[in-house]
């Protein structure tokens, strides 16, 4: 997973598909909310995002940033 981002949003990329996430960047970390991850982004808008799909970008978000400077929180 490549994660990138700015101190609003994170983009989540696994193999090209991307998810927007928006948030809050705070010292040592970044809150997202998982409100807001709502389709992936194009080329592949067209194909839902389920909720499965969803946790996977979450949980992998969330271990490649354990123990790091900069933790993935979602709420």
């Amino acid at each position: 997973m490549k994660i990138t981002g700015t101190s609003s949003y994170i983009i989540l990329d696994i193999d090209g598909w991307k998810i927007k996430a928006e948030g809050e960047m705070v010292i040592g970390g970044f809150y997202a909310e998982i409100k807001s991850m709502q389709q992936f982004e194009p080329p592949h808008e067209k194909t839902p995002l389920t909720d499965e799909i969803k946790q996977k970008y979450i949980d992998e978000a969330i271990k490649k940033t354990a123990g790091s400077h900069m933790v993935i929180h979602f709420v």
